[in-house]
């Protein structure tokens, strides 16, 4: 999948280019409505389809109060575009001087930029441009004076409720994995690098890799049984996620700390992803060592049985 870093490089794509233009935050099953139109008109038209996002989130730059915390990473959503088949992606940077561009100036520059501009498919309440002067209307008419189509998926919903990464962050703060997984329209996971740990779980017996996740919404905070992907296999595991108070004096950073059953292997520097299931347990600090490996060989035995059935 090709990556592209500014509006000016959509030239290296064979056209008509088809862009899909959003945040996709998590590639929900809304995102993906809007990504598959962009698509659609690709195969139609013999062209590529490519999703056009933001590096920051616009409301960094523009209300940073209101700035939401990411389901997903840059890896997580590159990785879950490249397997829905999209051609390439464009992270624009968004800076203040982007905020102050126009509604028509920045369809000028797709337009500019792509050989040719095939279609724009986004949200239908999708606003764009200065002071958000832009919208499905207004783009239509650009689309009309520039020779491009323009595509205004409406919303999805879900037992009533519009799909939104909003709805689904709710989920997920709450624990609801299975309302987020179904919002998403795949299981819930998180993605991360394997960082160097204290290999005290190596020592008691039961190997752990230790995942830094990408996102910045977390379930609670717990002991889960879980699949991991390793090598593009997912292999059954359990895993904490929290700051691990019976081993660890200071406040660390959340870490998600997987154990693979029936497997070895050295997954450091490595992205792993890890989908997570059933909820075991919170989080708790035991009084030493020997509770705490009490207590693993039943979250283990436990997380075996959920996981086989």
């Amino acid at each position: 999948m090709l990556q592209l870093r500014s509006i000016h490089e959509l030239s290296q794509i064979p056209g008509p280019v088809s862009l899909a233009i959003g945040v996709f935050d998590g590639v929900h099953l809304g995102h993906q409505e809007v990504i598959r139109a962009a698509q659609e008109h690709a195969v139609q038209h013999h062209g590529q389809a490519v999703v056009m996002s933001f590096d920051p989130h616009p409301l960094s730059v523009l209300r940073p109060d209101m700035m939401p915390k990411r389901l997903c990473g840059e890896k997580l959503r590159a990785r879950l575009l490249a397997e829905m088949g999209v051609a390439g992606t464009l992270l624009c940077p968004f800076t203040c001087e982007v905020a102050e561009t126009s509604a028509e100036e920045f369809v000028r520059s797709l337009v500019a930029a792509c050989r040719p501009l095939g279609c724009i498919s986004v949200g239908y309440t999708w606003s764009f441009g200065k002071n958000r002067s832009g919208n499905i209307h207004s783009l239509m008419d650009l689309g009309q004076q520039h020779d491009f189509a323009v595509y205004g998926v409406p919303p999805i919903r879900l037992d009533g409720e519009v799909v939104s990464s909003t709805l689904i962050r709710d989920a997920v703060t709450v624990g609801d994995l299975v309302r987020a997984g179904a919002l998403l329209g795949r299981p819930y996971s998180l993605l991360g690098q394997v960082i160097a740990g204290r290999q005290l779980a190596r020592q008691l017996g039961f190997p752990t890799a230790n995942v830094r996740p990408e996102a910045e919404v977390l379930p609670p905070f717990g002991v889960y049984a879980v699949q991991a992907r390793i090598a593009d296999d997912w292999r059954p595991g359990i895993a904490n996620l929290g700051i691990r108070p019976t081993v660890e004096s200071d406040v660390v950073a959340p870490a998600l700390e997987i154990h693979v059953f029936d497997w070895e292997g050295d997954l450091y520097g490595q992205d792993v992803e890890v989908r997570m299931g059933t909820f075991l347990r919170p989080e708790k600090k035991f009084s030493g060592v020997e509770e705490l490996l009490t207590q693993i060989r039943t979250d283990v035995t436990r997380a075996r049985s959920l996981l086989s059935a």
